[in-house]
C-alpha cells in the first residue's frame, strides 16, 4: 500500500531562500549556498524517502520560478499541490506535475494548508498541517500551539516527511488527531 507524505516550502531554484537566517541566531536556515546545489540535495533525499507510487501532499511554495517546474518531474510519488502564496502560476503551469491543485485539503479531521489558519478557524478540526513559516513554529503564550504542526522542509530534515511520523509528533506535542466536537473555537 502506497505511504502519504507531507511537505512544503521546497522553493526549488529560490537563490534567496539560501540566505534565510533564524531570527534569533543569524545562523542560515538552509545549509546550502546556492539554489542548484539546493535543488540537487533536496532531489536526493526526496527520491531516497518518497517511492514512485506513494502519494505527497505538498503544502506549497513549490518553486519561485516558472523554468525551475521541471525538477518536479524527477521527484518520485503521485503529487498534490496544496498552493501557497509563492505558487502564483496559472493551472496549466503545475497540471503536468501534481494529480490535483487544491486550496486546502481535509483528512480524518486534519485541515492541510500552506499558511496557518487562524486560531478562530480552526473550529472542528484538531489539527492544522501547514507550511508557509520555515523554521518557526506557531506559539501560543511563547509556547508552540499544538493545534498547528509545521511540514516545511527546514522542520523535515529536508524531504517528505511520512505522514505517521508528523502524527507521531503531534501527538508526543499533545496535539488532537480527529475532529473536535461542535464548530466553535477548540483552544
Amino acid at each position: 500500500m502506497p505511504a502519504i507524505f507531507l511537505v512544503s516550502d521546497t522553493h526549488f531554484g529560490h537563490a534567496g531562500v539560501c540566505r534565510f537566517t533564524h531570527e534569533d541566531t543569524g545562523a542560515k536556515i538552509r545549509p546550502w549556498d546556492n539554489p542548484d546545489e539546493m535543488d540537487e540535495a533536496m532531489v536526493q533525499a526526496w527520491n531516497e524517502t518518497v517511492g514512485p507510487n506513494d502519494k505527497v501532499y505538498h503544502l506549497g511554495d513549490v518553486v519561485m520560478h516558472r523554468k525551475s517546474l521541471p525538477i518536479m518531474n524527477r521527484l518520485n510519488g503521485d503529487k498534490v499541490l496544496i498552493r501557497g502564496n509563492h505558487d502564483i502560476f496559472k493551472d496549466e503551469d503545475y497540471a503536468p506535475y501534481f494529480r490535483s491543485l487544491r486550496g486546502v485539503h481535509v483528512m480524518d479531521g486534519m485541515i492541510f494548508t500552506h499558511i496557518p489558519i487562524h486560531e478562530h478557524s480552526i473550529g472542528r478540526f484538531g489539527v492544522n498541517i501547514h507550511g508557509h513559516l520555515h523554521s518557526q513554529r506557531v506559539k501560543k503564550d511563547g509556547v508552540i500551539d499544538p493545534r498547528y504542526h509545521n511540514v516545511s522542509v527546514e522542520q523535515t530534515n529536508f524531504r517528505p516527511i511520512l505522514l505517521e511520523d508528523v502524527l507521531t509528533r503531534i501527538r508526543e506535542e499533545g496535539g488532537h488527531i480527529g475532529f473536535r466536537s461542535g464548530n466553535s473555537s477548540a483552544m
